[in-house]
């Protein structure tokens, strides 16, 4: 049974935020999110070695179409692709649920942490990230009319995400 990313996230939501906001509350929200974004971080990052090896895309714009399509499904996104070619994929997310369920229950800080904190790691994954460079300068969940995402392999060894 596949069950549609935006739900996982909302059930994942149930445990997460109390416990986040637990953590934040002993711990300082600083530390408390460092802590989570690198214990989130290296097991989306397993996602990510995952979902790479199940793909069959002949390059980086149809690997990342495929990836969105996984993201958007259960009616999860609304995007617009600015360009998709063989070195580089953009687009714009325009709608976005994973945004309206964390402001729904009143913990969009936390959405950001939890959800959108998980794109660069998805894409940095071991056989796939190490070539690609991800830029998103805004997102819905922080505030801005859409979440602008810029993917392209990189040219050289100077060219890496921060």
């Amino acid at each position: 049974m596949d069950i549609p990313l935006i739900e996982q996230v909302k059930i994942q939501a149930q445990v997460l935020v109390p416990l986040v906001k637990a953590l934040q509350a002993e711990l300082g929200e600083e530390r408390a999110n460092a802590f989570v974004r690198k214990a989130l971080g290296d097991l989306y990052r397993k996602y990510g070695e995952k979902w790479w090896r199940t793909q069959r895309a002949r390059n980086l714009g149809e690997k990342v179409a495929s990836a969105f399509k996984m993201f958007a499904d259960g009616d999860a996104l609304e995007y617009e692709v600015v360009n998709n070619a063989p070195d580089a994929f953009e687009l714009n997310v325009t709608e976005c649920r994973y945004a309206e369920f964390y402001k729904k229950i009143d913990a969009p800080e936390l959405g950001f942490l939890l959800t959108c904190g998980a794109d660069f790691d998805f894409f940095h994954a071991e056989g796939f990230g190490a070539s690609v460079r991800l830029t998103r300068t805004q997102t819905i969940m922080q505030g801005a009319s859409h979440c602008d995402f810029r993917y392209a392999l990189k040219k050289n060894e100077k060219d890496t995400v921060p």
